[in-house]
């Protein structure tokens, strides 16, 4: 059988890190599978692909759709179009309808892209959800938080990683804030812990699911602080993220559907009582980080592969129960900025109960400036228990101990 003869997928990739494993996911032999990537994403592309197409970024429309089309020339109109990384999903929708592929529309994709968008919709259904308005003044900014009182959190409305976000305490802070390049979001602060909530979606119920609260905010991440996550044991917390869960998820009207939903958790409202959950935002993809791969190690599924089944148009594994462990797990930020070359660096393994895994470059080796910010950082941990606290004694203890340090390294002009 030919190139030409078999189903054409195109997939759309970047990571360097084993997130997903398209081999294991998606049978090479009987589809004629090509990929567009980049270079630091192309040593994870399996041996039996039909074709690469290198491109410098992912999310650069006009060069994708060249790949696009040197792909079609060579083997055919795709079938289907795949994309798993959040920033690649909308250019994947609208790809889908230039090729006159199935799959998830540019509607579709931007209900959980554009944060405006998706916070309306969970107001309209009634839900908890913090003030919001769209602004594109520094007066607009300031008239929404006259109205609602300071601090407030400004973002774009489609962006990832915390990029761009700002809390802002005073009326002060507003001229700092780029309103023109992007449109922005601004959002009453919530003081809460956030929780974010992994797992598939279907029939109108969670099939399986995770919550798991952050050690420290994206946003700490951002501005050069670790970042780490630990599932929650709370029955209490976790019922009230799961009933909460089902009803944001209910209001987007999508289903089947591989998610990552962050919300806030006020644990002991005012006057007792249940835990309270607000919406914050959610995606429609897999979480980032750790969370593929801790997915697959301590509970056994493979998120990831649920995600190629639903955009291929077919019914993911059906998941058993998540493994009993608790799982977490912990990045440290890139040492110096990126691109960067590893001068030292102190490895974990075997200092800390509880962290089973660790992914770390030697020294020598190049922190690059990719795309994908999340797994391109100073260290990356995975920790399992058998306990909330437990496991975030570890994250913490390996937050503190942990070293790297690093030196520019100066790109050719």
């Amino acid at each position: 059988m030919n190139a030409s003869s078999r189903p054409h997928i195109v997939i759309i990739h970047r990571w360097r890190a084993g997130y997903v494993d398209y081999a294991a996911v998606l049978d090479h032999s009987i589809n004629c599978v090509s990929y567009i990537t980049t270079e630091v994403g192309r040593a994870r592309v399996p041996t039996a692909a039909a074709s690469v197409a290198v491109v410098a970024a992912t999310d650069d429309a006009p060069a994708v759709r060249q790949a696009m089309a040197e792909l079609a020339h060579l083997h055919g109109k795709p079938r289907r179009i795949v994309a798993l990384k959040e920033d690649d999903l909308l250019l994947a929708a609208q790809l889908r309808a230039e090729w006159g592929c199935p799959g998830v529309t540019s509607g579709q994709a931007l209900r959980f892209l554009d944060k405006a968008l998706m916070a309306g919709m969970v107001a309209r259904a009634g839900l908890p959800v913090p003030a919001f308005a769209a602004v594109d003044s520094a007066e607009e900014v300031r008239e929404f938080a006259a109205e609602h009182g300071w601090p407030i959190i400004v973002k774009p409305r489609i962006g990832s990683s915390s990029d761009g976000v700002v809390r802002l305490h005073g009326p002060a802070d507003v001229e700092s804030v780029d309103l023109v390049t992007r449109p922005m979001l601004a959002q009453v602060f919530i003081p809460h812990p956030i929780y974010h909530v992994d797992g598939l979606y279907v029939d109108g119920r969670l099939q399986v699911f995770r919550a798991s609260r952050y050690v420290n905010s994206c946003l700490a991440f951002r501005n050069g602080d670790f970042l780490g996550s630990v599932e929650e044991d709370d029955p209490a917390i976790v019922g009230a993220i799961e009933v909460a869960t089902n009803g944001f998820l209910a209001a987007f009207g999508t289903d089947p559907l591989v998610f990552h939903l962050e919300l806030f958790v006020e644990s002991n409202p005012a006057g007792g009582g249940a835990p309270e959950c607000t919406f914050l935002e959610v995606g429609a993809r897999v979480g980032g980080s750790e969370v593929p791969i801790l997915w697959r190690e301590v509970h056994g599924y493979d998120l990831m592969a649920a995600s190629v089944s639903l955009q291929l148009g077919e019914a993911p594994e059906e998941p058993t129960a998540p493994g009993g462990d608790i799982g977490g797990w912990l990045l440290i930020p890139a040492p110096a900025q990126r691109p960067c070359r590893i001068v030292e660096i102190t490895p974990m393994s075997g200092r800390v109960p509880g962290l089973y895994a660790e992914s770390l470059l030697r020294p020598g080796d190049v922190l690059p400036l990719a795309d994908a910010y999340y797994e391109h950082v100073g260290g990356r941990f995975r920790f399992r228990g058998t306990t909330t606290q437990g496991v975030e004694k570890a994250i913490q203890s390996v937050a503190a101990d942990f070293r790297v340090s690093a030196e520019p390294v100066w790109e050719a002009a």
